[in-house]
């Protein structure tokens, strides 16, 4: 059967190297810089593919992929699609997207797409199919990107999977935990080498690289997914006991008190310091690797300061490290200005996120 899976725009070759990597399916297609893998996997992989996934938002099983790009070219699509799977008692809500030039909206979409959905069921099994916006029991996802129709069947549910619900304490600018697992992936680090996050606020990247070390599971903190109405439960999975070397460096205290929050309550206990990123050098004499989400400018608030900073870190950085480094910025300039100045070798990658264009570096 044939899957996509939604990450972050520029890192899907992350994720694809992931589900291979994990046996849970074989790569069809990468959509490079539109975040969505197309794979082959089998049914019965549905529940693991969300609970072992940490790279990823969401699953969804395909059941049409057509080229057109008009309403009545959606409508035929998915009414040719055989819905006598679900349940006459269950309800159904089409969650639409559009990307590219059309005379017709997202909403339009969606509107064509559900009745399509009613007429097929209703013609299949005698019976119209209840709409629920709010908490269906089924959602399916109709996707047009320029002329291609993706429709499936959202198996992850309306919150993706970067909700890992482990979070007892809310940082006010928190990384995304699917984009933390993509950098951890992307550095290569291993549970047997140390990791330094300079810039660790309530310790995300820590966390996802220590639950990435030990195989926890997305499905340990939350069971709301949508593969439960086809599956009945979650399935099972026994955690890795491994020795950790994960390490924080946080400027405020509030930020280190609710990282520690959070350890208690995953049972992953880092080493964080409070301190500056610029003065790691202090605090240690050596690590293996870093990876790390410093402050942009929007979250600074003084623009000026944070030439200083990365300035400061880079160099403190280079002093200190033995192996790999990644950073994500949309400070790209003066990122790349003073790694030049404290690095050999330095590549990257341009990443969107949330919104934003920047650059994934892989520094060594």
């Amino acid at each position: 059967m044939e899957f996509y899976a939604t990450c972050t725009p520029g890192l899907e070759f992350i994720s694809a190297k992931e589900i291979e990597g994990k046996g849970l399916g074989r790569l069809i297609e990468l959509r490079e810089g539109r975040g969505r893998v197309i794979f082959e996997s089998e049914y019965d992989m549905i529940p693991s593919l969300n609970c072992s996934l940490r790279s990823v938002e969401r699953i969804v099983l395909l059941l049409a992929r057509e080229r057109t790009s008009e309403l009545d070219g959606i409508y035929r699509a998915v009414k040719g699609i055989d819905f006598s799977f679900m349940r006459p008692e269950w309800s159904f809500a089409v969650r639409s997207n559009r990307l590219g030039e059309h005379d017709f909206t997202s909403v339009d979409i969606g509107r064509v797409a559900g009745q399509a959905v009613i007429d097929s069921y209703m013609e299949a099994r005698g019976v119209r199919l209840k709409v629920n916006l709010d908490s269906p029991d089924v959602i399916v996802r109709c996707d047009l990107i320029k002329d291609e129709l993706l429709v499936g069947i959202d198996m992850t549910g309306d919150e993706g999977l970067h909700k890992r619900n482990y979070r007892v304490y809310q940082h006010p600018a928190p990384l995304n935990p699917t984009l933390a697992s993509s950098l951890i992936y992307l550095s290569e680090w291993s549970h047997e080498h140390s990791l330094l996050d300079p810039f660790c606020g309530s310790g995300t990247i820590l966390f996802e690289a220590g639950m990435i070390a030990r195989g926890t599971p997305v499905c340990k903190f939350r069971r709301d997914f949508a593969f439960l109405k086809f599956f009945g439960e979650l399935p099972s999975f026994e955690e890795r006991d491994v020795e950790l070397k994960l390490y924080g460096v946080e400027k405020f205290r509030k930020h280190i008190e609710g990282a520690e929050l959070i350890a208690r309550y995953v049972g992953i206990y880092p080493e964080f310091i409070q301190g500056h990123a610029e003065r790691i050098g202090k605090y240690f004499d050596s690590v293996d690797f870093i990876v790390t989400n410093p402050p942009y400018g929007l979250r600074i608030g003084k623009k000026g300061i944070i030439e200083k900073i990365y300035a400061g870190f880079l160099r403190a950085a280079s002093s200190i490290l033995k192996k790999r480094m990644v950073v994500i910025t949309s400070e790209t300039s003066i990122f790349e200005k003073h790694a030049r100045d404290n690095f050999e070798k330095i590549e990257k990658l341009e990443v969107m996120y949330g919104g934003l264009r920047t650059g994934v570096y892989i520094v060594r």
